[in-house]
């Protein structure tokens, strides 16, 4: 049934080899960057690479702002505790993301609350999330929102840009501006994404981007905070290197820090990537075309990006019709030797999210049965 698509994928990408869903393109330019950096010996917490690769990242994203730092899952805690989400709060997020979001939540004592998706985009549900809102929330006299269920205050909403496709964002901004709740775009997986000629990550109170093995580019681990507002970038910086204040020769800590900078060997690594992001984002919307072509004839349906909108197309995504022709394809792909993924499972039905609130997620659901990732990797042809 899928071997005309098993022998489209193999054609696109030019082997009867293993495929994998996405790898890296390292060559020549990375090795030598990276050489760079190791002969400088500055491979840790400080070095020019570092801020090379911050300038850099805001020079793509027009963001006021950037910190680097050692993962997307470390961004994203930093960025919630940057708009001062604290132990016992809750915070609105999407119940199909990948577990670092809800992770990243958990870390910083704050419970997460499932909303449900959109279909089309695979992102929060604007709709949905006004509803909670308005039935399951009330604002108090310090105009805080306040859970009906739990008493315990909202303090962010954390919309994801799934695979790369944007969330309604300005739609999600403009509800939670209605109940003072700071916006953080989990942006992790949509660097080189545009809405309405806008970078994601910039639309909130503060985006993150992630920069591991398997994204658009990679500093091996790695990510990224990005700022509107230059002051708060300032103390997240200080932050995320351990809180020392800076001083000639003394150690002096004036709050409890993280260790959460980016290395100079990963942020050497990333200058060199982001050097060719042009051609990954050509070569990735390239391969994401001739899929939309291939299937505009079958019945599984392509997931395209969404109107106004600029996707990276980090990874490509078929719905199938069922869980079970969901299964057959998954089982197939494994013995062409091509590897082929399902989504996430939904985060609340895990037994460690399972205790937390959440809305009818009939949207996620489906996705979750049926959807596929197939092979995305930017090629050098």
């Amino acid at each position: 049934m899928y071997k005309n698509l098993f022998r489209f994928i193999r054609d696109q990408f030019q082997t009867e080899a293993f495929i994998p869903l996405h790898a890296p393109l390292i060559g020549a330019l990375e090795k030598e960057i990276v050489n760079d950096c190791l002969a400088s010996t500055f491979v840790s917490s400080v070095g020019q690479h570092i801020t090379e690769f911050e300038n850099d990242l805001k020079t793509l994203t027009a963001a006021t702002d950037v910190v680097a730092v050692s993962n997307g899952t470390a961004a994203l805690q930093l960025a919630l505790i940057a708009v001062n989400v604290k132990n016992g709060d809750e915070v609105i997020t999407q119940a199909l993301t990948f577990i670092g979001t809800a992770n990243a939540i958990s870390h910083t004592g704050a419970s997460p609350i499932f909303l449900d998706i959109e279909k089309d985009n695979l992102g929060l549900d604007p709709v949905k999330l006004e509803n909670f809102l308005s039935q399951e929330t009330f604002l108090n006299d310090k105009q805080e929102c306040i859970n009906k269920k739990t008493g315990k205050k909202i303090a962010a909403c954390v919309p994801v840009h799934l695979f790369g496709h944007p969330v309604k964002i300005n739609e999600i901004n403009a509800i939670c501006q209605k109940y003072f709740i700071p916006v953080i775009e989990d942006a992790a997986e949509a660097l080189g994404s545009y809405y309405q000629n806008q970078h994601l990550g910039t639309f909130g109170e503060i985006g993150i981007l992630s920069f591991n093995g398997n994204k658009i580019i990679t500093t091996g681990g790695g990510g990224a905070l990005l700022f509107k507002d230059k002051n708060l970038a300032l103390k997240i910086r200080h932050l995320s290197t351990t809180a020392k204040k800076p001083h000639p020769y003394e150690f002096f800590h004036d709050q409890i820090g993280y260790n959460f900078r980016l290395p100079a060997i990963n942020a050497a690594l990333g200058v060199a990537q982001l050097k060719r992001i042009t051609h990954f984002l050509k070569s990735k919307r390239d391969l994401a075309l001739s899929y939309q072509h291939f299937f505009s004839s079958r019945e599984e349906k392509f997931f395209w990006e969404p109107a106004q909108s600029k996707s990276n197309f980090w990874l490509n995504a078929i719905l199938l019709k069922d869980f079970e022709a969901r299964e057959n394809f998954l089982k197939q792909s494994l013995t062409e030797n091509i590897m082929c993924r399902p989504v996430w499972k939904l985060i609340p039905f895990l037994p460690i999210y399972a205790h937390c609130q959440k809305g009818d997620l009939s949207n996620a659901i489906h996705i979750e049965r049926c959807l596929v990732n197939l092979p995305s990797s930017a090629r050098e042809f």
